[in-house]
């Protein structure tokens, strides 16, 4: 059976233009392939902890090795992998915060990015072990951030997560930007109708 993991990063919670499209995004996938099951995790109603001093230490150790405090992080870190592992879509809803991407899906990229687990080193340097995933991307900002706009080099964003997820090894990845919603509600307006006129047009 297909699993879906929804990852919604957005304060504004039901109003977020990246949750609200990745949402109908959801939503066709499963219309698409029924029986799909869905695994959703909100990281601005229930943040994920930074990583720490005890999963650094913890994640470089044998798991007999390690003390109850950096056992209880790997805890944590394992689930997470598992849940990205066990899923076939991936579907990750981004406001941009300050050019990037908001500190709780950093915090989430920083416990599922480990050696041995879903990257590896090897004679020809690291490669990634999360493979044979689609990855959606519903990225959301105020101004003109994408290629040949006005503010095109100051986008952290989605460059930043394909770059990362791609090092893991899932380099199917497909972004729908919704931009340009701090110019007014006609701009808003234009600017989800169209990212939703994408999702529309999504091959089953």
């Amino acid at each position: 059976m297909s699993q879906i993991l929804l990852i919604t990063t957005s304060t504004r919670g039901s109003d977020s233009y990246s949750t609200q499209v990745a949402q109908a995004l959801v939503a066709k996938l499963q219309a698409d392939k029924p029986g799909t099951t869905l695994v959703t995790r909100d990281f601005a109603a229930a943040p994920l902890p930074h990583v720490g001093e005890d999963f650094v230490a913890g994640r470089m150790l044998p798991a007999e090795q390690r003390s109850a405090a950096q056992a209880a992080a790997m805890v944590l870190s394992d689930e997470l992998i598992d849940e990205l592992l066990a899923s076939h879509t991936l579907v990750i809803a981004s406001p941009m915060y300050n050019f990037g991407v908001p500190s709780t899906l950093k915090a989430w990229i920083d416990h599922i990015a480990r050696a041995g687990k879903t990257f590896a080193y090897g004679a020809n340097g690291p490669s990634g072990l999360v493979a044979g995933k689609k990855v959606y991307l519903t990225a959301a900002r105020g101004g003109l951030y994408s290629e040949g706009q006005q503010f095109a080099a100051y986008n952290f964003q989605d460059p930043y997560l394909k770059a990362v997820l791609g090092f893991l090894g899932m380099t199917d990845v497909e972004t729908i930007v919704v931009e340009g919603i701090a110019y007014g509600p006609e701009a808003t307006e234009k600017a989800v109708t169209g990212a939703l006129g994408k999702v529309a047009a999504l091959a089953a």
